[in-house]
């Protein structure tokens, strides 16, 4: 039962990943991959609130079929690091250097702040 949890999870996250950069793209264009760059960072953050409020140290979210539907379907499904990694290649073949270079730094350090803000976000809240 757990496996279709999650296979209907990585469902609903590959669908709203879609919607998302297709919303993004229409208003910011796609010179820029911003609806991957949003996409990668939201999913940072609700993983981090996912992992930060449930499990032994959190008050809600107890069941590790819950945890694992959000963590591994959803946000498996939901967040584009293959996507990004074409992207980023795609553009340093385009000779966008510049480019590619901060949207691998800003992918990083924003995933990376966004991981840790929903962490301590739930935790705050949880404990």
């Amino acid at each position: 039962m757990t496996v279709l949890w999650i296979a209907l999870g990585g469902a609903l996250g590959s669908l709203a990943r879609y919607y998302l950069s297709e919303a993004i793209a229409l208003v910011a264009g796609n010179a820029f991959p911003w609806g991957t760059l949003l996409v990668n960072v939201s999913g940072s953050f609700v993983i981090g609130v996912v992992a930060g409020g449930g499990g032994e140290h959190g008050r809600w979210i107890e069941s590790a079929v819950a945890r694992q539907f959000l963590m591994v379907g959803v946000c498996g499904g939901y967040t584009t690091f293959s996507a990004f990694s074409l992207q980023a290649v795609g553009l340093i073949e385009g000779g966008q250097i510049g480019r590619a270079g901060a949207y691998v730094l800003a992918s990083v350090a924003l995933c990376l702040v966004a991981t840790w803000a929903g962490y301590a976000a739930a935790a705050a809240v949880t404990r």
